[in-house]
């Protein structure tokens, strides 16, 4: 089980990396990619935590996260083609 606590861990490290790119991104079209990816890499850690802890409220707030972020990303490539 201590498995999945050190790939969550991973996963949390891989997002604060991803950070440095939505602060600095040369343009906003990668801050919006990075920022996407911080959102399924910190799903994925909350899953692997639910697993490691035995307890499904950590996925349900996971798939929340997960669908909020897919109609962020939406948003933002809507707003970035100029149709919004």
């Amino acid at each position: 089980m201590s498995e999945l606590l050190f790939f969550a861990i991973c996963f949390i490290v891989m997002a604060l990396c991803l950070l440095i790119r939505v602060i600095i991104g040369p343009s906003v079209a990668d801050r919006a990619v990075a920022a996407d990816s911080i959102d399924l890499l910190a799903d994925m850690a909350l899953i692997l935590f639910a697993l490691y802890s035995g307890r499904s409220v950590f996925i349900d707030i996971a798939f929340i996260t997960a669908i909020l972020g897919f109609i962020g990303s939406t948003i933002v490539a809507r707003y970035l083609e100029g149709k919004l």
